[in-house]
């Protein structure tokens, strides 16, 4: 249910469709700039500039290996006047980022917003998210402007409780919707549906969407979710009389990890659980995306001879999020003290199901049929049948989703969960039974 006054939606110009495949004459995606943007812009010029000369060293020092000539003492480093100049080009571009994040901070107060505030840029919102998904663990190690903050959001700006406190503008039952990886809040309404917006028509929910850096881990997501829950249900202006989360994609992990939190902390902290009915997982990937491990095998194929080693590098540049994807990261344990980038086998804990809630998993293929190569080839593009219904080899992983409790769409896409007419009716179908 909307609050009282709707923002407008700033959709994309007619040379680039947006989200729903809508687009608007007479948008320039430069005035959906904002101030802190240059900073952000900025530092990561700066450090591009800073890996480019790394990797040119590395490259360099190979050279020189290769004719018997010591290195520097680091690993792909080179030694004497060559070293002294990579270390020069480093230098002097840390003191240039400096300066600018410096001056334009300095700046930013006289800069006036091109828009109106509450104009939502869905270009500018959507290559945010992108960024952040690539490379947003980085983005929050270097305090980076372009870096997203978890938040609840309706409409593209956020939540106002102030406004849902108006008379019917807010019911008892609360549906929290999480996005997947390199997507936000905005990208549910795709071909004018918005799964959040069905429901609210048809079963009287109230729609809240979460944005969050989907470039840091699903567990640190998870964490951060529960804590944001508990505090939404306790400030929610009516009673919850139910709670539900719709996940896509990389979200189901995070609901996931939320949920054993929660479950594993006093009821005082994670009061949102008991409240929780159901949790619908949309081609989420509880045992891994084969995407992620073709990018691991980037790694190692870029690592296989010296001349190659250094754009390694440049392979890395993917996010704690992307490498999460491997095998379905839920806990902290399952990446910590580990080498993200390195050949390892699945050594993740078990995480069952969250007891006593109604778990529900959607699942598409692009197959015409189910085949035991489309089930694990071919799924909807980015995650195997198997991964998305939690079926895995080894009986102790698998998640058991009762059989009435999964549906699988076929000639359906990973994106293409988030608008299928099948998928809302049994999306109604589920989250109508108490």
């Amino acid at each position: 249910m909307p609050p009282p006054s709707t923002p407008r939606l700033r959709k994309p110009a007619a040379s680039a469709p947006s989200v729903d495949g809508a687009t608007a004459a007479n948008a320039n995606p430069l005035r959906q700039l904002r101030a802190s943007d240059l900073r952000g812009v900025a530092r990561l010029a700066a450090q591009a500039t800073t890996g480019i000369s790394r990797v040119a060293e590395g490259v360099h020092q190979s050279v020189l290996g290769t004719l018997g000539l010591p290195g520097g003492d680091q690993p792909g480093r080179t030694r004497g006047l060559t070293g002294l100049v990579y270390q020069s080009i480093r230098g002097v571009t840390q003191l240039v980022d400096a300066g600018l994040q410096a001056g334009l901070a300095r700046l930013e107060p006289f800069f006036a917003p091109a828009t109106p505030s509450d104009a939502v840029h869905w270009e500018r919102e959507a290559v945010i998210a992108a960024l952040n998904g690539v490379m947003g663990d980085r983005l929050q190690r270097d305090g980076n402007p372009l870096c997203t903050q978890m938040g609840w959001y309706q409409h593209g700006l956020p939540l106002d409780l102030r406004a849902l406190a108006a008379p019917g503008a807010a019911t008892g039952k609360l549906l929290v919707l999480v996005h997947g990886l390199c997507m936000n809040d905005l990208q549910w309404l795709r071909n004018g549906h918005d799964h959040g917006a069905h429901l609210a028509e048809v079963l009287g929910y109230t729609p809240v969407y979460l944005r969050y850096n989907t470039g840091q881990h699903t567990s640190t997501n998870g964490a951060e979710l529960s804590a944001l829950l508990a505090s939404l249900v306790a400030s929610w202006p009516v009673p919850v009389t139910e709670l539900s989360i719709l996940a896509h994609s990389m979200g189901g992990l995070v609901a996931r990890s939320a949920c054993h939190l929660a479950a594993q902390t006093p009821a005082s902290a994670s009061g949102w659980l008991p409240r929780l009915r159901h949790l619908v997982f949309l081609g989420t990937p509880h045992h891994g995306a084969p995407l992620e491990r073709a990018g691991h095998w980037v790694d190692v194929l870029l690592g296989s001879t010296a001349y190659s080693r250094p754009f390694a590098r440049l392979a890395q540049l993917r996010s704690a999020g992307i490498t999460d994807l491997r095998y379905g990261h839920v806990l902290d344990t399952d990446w910590q003290g580990r080498d993200r980038f390195r050949k390892s086998p699945d050594q993740r804990t078990p995480v069952p199901l969250p007891a006593g809630v109604a778990c529900h998993a959607v699942a598409a293929t692009l197959a015409a049929r189910r085949s035991p190569v489309g089930e694990r080839l071919v799924g909807d593009g980015l995650v195997p049948l198997h991964s998305a219904l939690g079926i895995h080899d080894d009986a102790g992983r698998t998640l058991g989703f009762d059989k009435a409790r999964q549906a699988v769409f076929y000639r359906l896409g990973h994106l293409d969960l988030l608008a299928d007419a099948g998928v809302a009716r049994q999306l109604e179908d589920w989250m109508k039974v108490h």
